[in-house]
């Protein structure tokens, strides 16, 4: 046995021989040039957990875009639930011979309900097709089944609900419901058909099936004021001024793609709503351009906003025109109370133009401009004083008007 002290002094010997070995020069690598792709490989790595993990984000959709989304039409087909089916079974039991009947009833259908929320603003959520619950069958031992719970759909304030020509809904307050379908009465087990002269029935009756309605909603915006005008008269422009709302505003025709609402602060906690609705053109009673789509959302309207651009030549003639496809529209509709917004004032065209149009409408016309924030005190007021003879008007009737 070579003892340690001497086997490594042999090989310290035979090293010193050799030499120390030296790598090549082309072999010899900075560092910075090895740690360059392992950082490389880190850094694309990292990227890619990253991504992985990023939560994806949906973009903003823009003014034009969010038209296929705002729905004021749908038709629904709506089903009930099927009730269950009773069971026919007899009770089992040691030493008990004759233990009877023990089928229970089957459970109820649920209904489908059709519910007003204040925070659902168009009935593009609304699918084209809904089913309730089924309820659950009879067991043994007396058991009955589980009723299906209700099926709410959530839709917008001032939703109309018709069944072929008729109305047979008007959802305008929040939290208004609708029994849109019924759900199907459960059957009985041969325990319900027990009797003196049939000790030992076998009879079950099966579910009832739920009902079956085809329905049509139509949304009609509801709000204390309508803004009704042209293209360009300045009503985004104008909702922007006095409310939170920010509807799309841009210099060319038909910005405003869906009604948008605005709510209007006072004092006491007291808000009026006023609903900025897309600009109407001649002829829109004959469907033009946007015609009848967006006409249906004044018809809530207490009262109206008039607005007229100054800026044009013979802005009274606006006035006239507007009055004619809404009362082409409805009859009746151009008749109720509103006021006339002369908008545009801080260009001078408009300026010349004022005294004509005053001498024309008189109180009735407000002038201002929502661009500079000019004379918005005086619609304000006006906006208020409508509001107020609209509360007293519907609570002489014994009507309360709806709050917000």
């Amino acid at each position: 046995m070579v003892p340690a002290r001497l086997f490594s002094a042999r090989w310290q010997t035979a090293l010193e021989g050799v030499g120390r070995w030296t790598p090549p020069t082309r072999l010899v690598l900075r560092p910075s040039q090895l740690l360059q792709p392992t950082a490389k490989l880190l850094s694309v790595s990292c990227a890619s957990c990253a991504k992985r993990q990023e939560s994806p984000r949906k973009k903003l959709l823009s003014e034009k875009k969010l038209k296929r989304y705002f729905v004021d039409h749908r038709r629904v087909l709506v089903r009930g639930g099927d009730g269950g089916h009773g069971a026919s079974c007899f009770h089992s039991e040691p030493r008990k011979e004759f233990g009877g009947p023990s089928g229970g009833d089957g459970g109820g259908g649920g209904h489908v309900i059709l519910r007003a929320d204040r925070q659902v603003k168009s009935l593009s959520s609304v699918l084209t097709r809904y089913q309730g619950p089924h309820g659950e069958d009879g067991s043994r031992k007396n058991c009955c089944g589980r009723n299906g719970g209700p099926l709410y759909i959530r839709v917008p304030l001032g939703t109309l609900v018709k069944e072929g020509e008729d109305t047979v809904a008007d959802l305008s307050h929040p939290g208004d419901e609708y029994i849109a379908a019924l759900g199907g009465a459960g059957g009985k087990g041969n325990r319900f058909f027990l009797a003196n002269d049939n000790r030992a029935p076998v009879t079950c009756t099966p579910g009832q099936p739920g009902q079956e309605r085809v329905l049509f909603l139509e949304l009609k915006t509801v709000a204390d004021a309508g803004m009704v005008g042209f293209p360009n008269a300045g009503k985004s422009s104008l909702l922007r001024a006095i409310s939170r709302a920010t509807p799309a505003v841009a210099a060319y025709p038909f910005t405003t793609l869906k009604p948008h609402v605005g709510v209007v602060q006072y004092e006491g906690h007291q808000q009026v709503t006023v609903a900025d609705v897309p600009g109407i053109v001649r002829g829109a009673h004959q469907n033009r351009g946007l015609g009848l789509a967006f006409l249906r959302h004044i018809q809530r309207c207490s009262f109206l906003l008039f607005v007229v651009d100054l800026s044009v030549p013979e802005p009274w003639a606006q006035l006239q025109d507007l009055k004619y496809e809404l009362e082409k529209y409805e009859e009746g509709l151009s008749e109720r109370p509103h006021v006339v917004l002369g908008n545009k004032i801080d260009l001078p065209a408009a300026r010349a133009r004022l005294p004509e149009l005053q001498a024309r409408l008189g109180r009735t016309l407000v002038p201002l401009s929502a661009a500079t924030g000019e004379n918005l005190e005086a619609l304000l007021l006006r906006l208020k004083e409508l509001h107020d003879d609209h509360v007293e008007a519907k609570q002489a009737h014994g009507h309360q008007p709806p709050s917000w």
